[in-house]
């Protein structure tokens, strides 16, 4: 596994959490994530004038945001001088959850399931919108990239993985990663006020079984990561070479 003792680097905000810059990590053959190229985060609709002026001094001028059209529209990110990219992935968790509602209360397993099956449908029904962000990430040579859903935890989180992966990160510092927004998200006190407790201690943290499930849903119907990268994500060994030189010291 690699060095993560003092990663991931966090841009501490007034209006947004789980900010953080994906650099630092070492990949498989020692080369590293270069810092300053690519961000996650949690919405930027709460920005605050000195939160944005944070964020450009880092570099970013290109948002992709992963939300649904509707999440979008209710809170738009409130971030200028960037470009903003609208690669809507609609949250299916809420209607399977309304509908396990109505018969009788959830139980803790049956919403790690659904979570699960979320995953699973991020990786085989939505590849096409980690395919433009993969595409962002080739176009962007001068400028940083920034991705965001809503807590910066689920399809951000995927999102994060697989450019993780397919810089040559192993799995370990990969799952790393993705468990640092249980203590870098504060959205999640808010959020499972709203919920039963069973509910919310599932959804508003993650677990090393949802990546898995989506990283099992990819091994099945592709046979390895590095072919779905290929398949699907559009990078064949030409254009993945050229990410990894630009993006690893």
């Amino acid at each position: 596994m690699s060095d993560v003792a003092e990663l991931p680097r966090t841009i501490p905000l007034e209006g947004a959490s789980n900010v953080r810059d994906l650099g630092g990590y070492l990949t498989k053959d020692g080369r590293r994530v270069r810092f300053g190229c690519v961000f996650r985060a949690a919405a930027l609709s709460n920005l605050t004038a000195a939160d944005g002026a944070a964020l450009r001094a880092a570099g970013i001028g290109v948002v992709c945001d992963l939300r649904g059209g509707a999440e979008s529209e209710a809170a738009p990110s409130k971030l200028d001088g960037v470009i903003i990219h609208p690669l809507s992935i609609d949250p299916s968790l809420g209607s399977r959850l309304r509908e396990i509602a109505a018969e009788r209360e959830a139980t803790e397993t049956e919403v790690v399931e659904v979570m699960c099956g979320a995953y699973a449908h991020y990786a085989l029904t939505w590849w096409h919108r980690y395919r433009t962000l993969f595409e962002l990430l080739d176009q962007s040579v001068d400028k940083a990239v920034l991705f965001h859903c809503t807590a910066g935890k689920d399809r951000t989180g995927f999102g994060a993985a697989l450019i993780l992966a397919a810089l040559g990160v192993d799995r370990a510092t990969v799952h790393s990663d993705y468990l640092a927004t249980n203590r870098l998200w504060t959205g999640a006190a808010s959020v499972g006020a709203s919920l039963p407790p069973n509910v919310a201690k599932v959804l508003t943290r993650v677990q090393p079984d949802f990546l898995d499930a989506a990283f099992n849903a990819v091994k099945s119907s592709h046979g390895s990561v590095d072919a779905y990268l290929e398949d699907r994500i559009g990078l064949d060994p030409a254009r993945r070479a050229a990410l990894r030189a630009r993006l690893l010291e």
